[in-house]
């Protein structure tokens, strides 16, 4: 079994056999290697997706939280705005406006930029809880500037609460990206586990009965996508002692 994803090693969609353990896609490539290689590249996205799309929305969130008044209301606004924009459509609308040099960066990057507003809301409220906290005023009283306060006072109080977002920030980059690569608009320049399924829809490896070249790709999607649930769900009992009972 050939691990090359760029490399023929039959003809178009072979049934799976104990060379090929998924057969081969509509170009004679190993289907295994593709998946291995697409793999690869979304779990890149996702990453990407999840630490831009957490640190937007909580330097924003925690800021905003911290100052409240005109400026906890101005960013408020400002996430509102973001949050009711449907961000699917944004995504696809930002890669169908790039004809070329769609790469798998620039979408990590489009797909972090257009999911913080939830974090941020989120952030926003468990910030605004710390500020009246007895050691946040110990430190506006020793002097503390709001940068000091942020990040010595009050973030490290939300390092589990951001730990279990970026995990639900990744596995909603990952779909993302599987979405709009299978629409067509994923990355020229490498393979994704999105960009499998839309080459077995365009090329209808189902009518053909290569099932071997879409479900696989599909359900690859899929467990990733539930185990970063499972992960966050199991962090949240490990924080929280409550729900321990």
């Amino acid at each position: 079994m050939s691990l090359d994803a760029y490399r023929r090693v039959g003809l178009a969609y072979l049934p799976p056999t104990s060379e090929h353990w998924l057969g081969t896609d509509h170009l004679g490539i190993d289907m295994v290697a593709l998946l291995v290689a697409g793999l690869r590249s979304s779990l890149y996205v996702g990453f990407l997706a999840g630490i831009i799309a957490t640190t937007l929305g909580t330097l924003i969130g925690v800021y905003g939280g911290y100052k409240g008044g005109l400026i906890d209301d101005l960013l408020t606004a400002c996430t509102n705005l973001f949050l009711v924009i449907p961000s699917l459509i944004v995504l696809i609308l930002l890669s169908g406006s790039l004809q070329e040099g769609r790469s798998l960066t620039l979408i990590g990057v489009f797909i972090g930029c257009t999911t913080w507003t939830w974090t941020a809301r989120a952030v926003r409220a468990q910030a605004s809880s710390l500020r009246s906290r007895d050691h946040v005023a110990l430190a506006r009283i020793n002097g503390y500037g709001t940068l000091g306060i942020v990040f010595l006072h009050i973030l490290p109080y939300l390092l589990s609460y951001l730990f279990m977002v970026f995990i639900l920030q990744t596995a909603s980059g990952i779909l993302s990206e599987s979405v709009i690569s299978m629409l067509g608009l994923g990355p020229y320049d490498s393979i994704s586990l999105g960009n499998l399924l839309n080459q077995a829809i365009r090329n209808e490896a189902l009518s053909d009965g290569a099932w071997w070249a879409f479900f696989p790709p599909m359900v690859l999607i899929t467990v990733i996508a539930f185990a970063l649930y499972v992960i966050n769900t199991s962090m949240e009992g490990i924080f929280n002692p409550r729900l321990r009972k």
